[in-house]
């Protein structure tokens, strides 16, 4: 049996109350709604991150915490909110023909669409001339300011907020306000939204998705002056860090053949390894623990079959060099290329001093030979065995270099320890 779906109702204490009571009876599928009140609209993100990766979709209490939301990247999951025109306008506007301070006529009013705004009036037959508002998003003492400015101008009788921390502090302010609430039809409109988004959501996650790993160092033919056994270590070393990595997203790694995997996962689980299809499965840590560059092509479909053929039309996108975030096919054979994100924290550029050291070693190396050792490096950049070995342990760390098993000689002391150069990373010469 497929568990309930969960929703994540985010507002203001009493609208969430208000959602809680009506219950899950509301939404047309069997759904769990999960509370994450806050006080004031600028806490909405914090209470998306806080409701985690459990929810199917996010249901708010105005565009004002959605788009805040949104604006700040934290939403990985569909997301709607409860309409605040129409009935719920025009009951605020009967609320303030019955307040003798107020004249419906002479009202600012905030979150509502000038459109709909002028709708309402038309409806109810009275002119919006006078009527001012304000759509646009904006902290909660940018908005009060705004209605407070209009009031004291004379320019307008009060308020209709649509948010409860601006009514507070209008309250305060002694402006006089009337609080646009939802109607009950809205906030059912708006669950069956949020279920339907989620159901939808859910079903996407769950495709099937294949996703291809190759790798070009071990592609290339084995040079001679290179030992042999380190491919194999290396191979070892690759599948290990695949099957862990497969492990901690619920998916299976196969070899195919001496230089490229095969790993099944869905389309939820690989979406979020990939920061939502933006950064390649795997690579940072590949590169970072066995200092190797990968090429990486994800297909989805709705067979096994479909989805490797497009995860190797996408594997082919990468190696051809169109488009760095084109390395996903969706299940129609489309390249997947998500919205522009700020790249993650981790994602720095090279270190400059790294990749200097890698060149003047590039530029020395003779017939193609990309393996050394401390001394031999120490001979070409003209330093100490001692610290041309500190150097390649630098271009290690930074994963510009692979440090084979140590040689091991008859003779006695300190085993002659073998560094392989990236020097791919420096890109085409």
């Amino acid at each position: 049996m497929t568990p309930d779906l969960t929703i994540g109702v985010v507002g203001p204490h009493d609208l969430v109350e208000r959602v809680m009571l009506m219950g899950h009876a509301a939404a047309p599928l069997p759904c769990r709604l999960v509370a994450a009140a806050y006080r004031d609209e600028q806490e909405a993100p914090d209470k998306v991150t806080r409701l985690g990766p459990g929810v199917d979709a996010c249901l708010f209490a105005s565009p004002v915490p959605y788009d805040l939301a949104r604006r700040s990247g934290v939403l990985t999951m569909p997301a709607t909110y409860v309409q605040l025109g129409g009935a719920a306008l025009v009951a605020a506007l009967a609320k303030a023909a019955l307040d003798t301070r107020m004249d419906p006529k002479r009202v600012s009013i905030d979150v509502v669409s000038r459109a709909d705004v002028e709708e309402a009036y038309t409806d109810l037959g009275i002119p919006a001339t006078d009527v001012h508002s304000r759509d646009e998003p904006g902290a909660t003492g940018t908005i009060a300011a705004y209605h407070e400015r209009l009031a004291r101008q004379g320019a307008t009788t009060g308020a209709l907020t649509c948010l409860a921390a601006v009514a507070e502090r209008l309250h305060t302010a002694g402006v006089p306000v009337i609080r646009i609430k939802p109607t009950s039809a809205a906030v059912r409109t708006a669950l069956h939204t949020a279920a339907l988004l989620g159901a939808h959501h859910r079903l996407e996650e769950s495709q099937l998705t294949v996703v291809l790993v190759e790798v070009p160092t071990l592609r290339e033919p084995v040079r001679r002056a290179a030992p042999r056994y380190w491919r194999d270590e290396l191979r070892l070393s690759l599948q290990r860090l695949l099957v862990q990595e497969a492990n901690r997203i619920n998916a299976t790694v196969w070899p195919i053949d001496d230089h490229s995997y095969l790993v099944t996962a869905t389309r939820g689980s690989i979406a979020a390894a990939t920061d939502g299809f933006r950064v390649l499965p795997f690579a940072a840590r590949i590169r970072d623990e066995l200092g190797l560059a990968v090429e990486v092509g994800v297909g989805m479909g709705r067979t096994t079959h479909d989805a490797e053929s497009h995860a190797r039309a996408a594997l082919a996108r990468t190696q051809a060099g169109k488009q760095a975030q084109g390395f996903a096919v969706d299940r129609e054979g489309r390249a997947l290329i998500p919205a522009p994100r700020m790249p993650p924290t981790g994602a720095t550029a090279l270190k400059p001093k790294g990749v200097e050291v890698l060149a003047r070693l590039a530029a020395k190396l003779e017939g193609g030979d990309t393996v050394v050792d401390a001394e031999g490096a120490g001979k070409m950049l003209g330093v100490t065995p001692r610290t041309a070995r500190r150097l390649l342990r630098t271009l290690v760390d930074e994963g510009l270099a692979w440090p084979l098993p140590p040689n091991r000689t008859p003779q006695p002391g300190r085993p002659r320890q073998l560094y392989r150069l990236i020097v791919e990373k420096l890109g085409p010469r």
